[in-house]
């Protein structure tokens, strides 16, 4: 199945604080059909997660207030099927194996371009259809 045929189906959430970032990304995504949701601060995202899930959410790890792995420690117990993206121009050690150990399915680090987002999300969404195909 194409990559923005398959994405098309997915809900994905966006919290990132750099207004530059969350409208690129609304544009990017509108214009390929997709459904993104962004948000300004994790707080944010934590209020639109109550009404919603997501099949993909994507976190800044640099956010004000709570941080972006913190975030995403919180939602894994609530949103456990939903794929998980963190954005960070820190790629330190620690934050990656936290990070991992709370499931975070990848790591996008910034600067990235348009390119290395499709590259993520076709990533996982090879890996979710693996999930969900089970053993042969």
């Amino acid at each position: 199945m194409c990559f923005f045929r398959k994405l098309k189906e997915m809900k994905i959430l966006l919290v990132d604080d750099d207004k530059w970032i969350r409208d690129s990304l609304s544009l990017f995504f509108e214009s390929e059909g997709c459904l993104l949701v962004a948000c300004e601060t994790a707080e944010e995202g934590l209020e639109t997660l109550r009404d919603q899930t997501y099949d993909i959410i994507i976190a800044d790890y640099k956010l004000p207030g709570m941080d972006g792995l913190e975030f995403l420690k919180r939602i894994e117990e609530s949103h456990p099927g939903s794929m998980k993206v963190l954005f960070t121009a820190y790629k330190e050690d620690k934050v990656i194996s936290e990070a991992t150990r709370i499931g975070v399915d990848d790591f996008i680090e910034k600067p990235f371009t348009a390119e290395t987002i499709e590259e993520s999300l076709s990533r996982l969404i090879v890996k979710q259809g693996q999930k969900n195909s089970g053993p042969l």
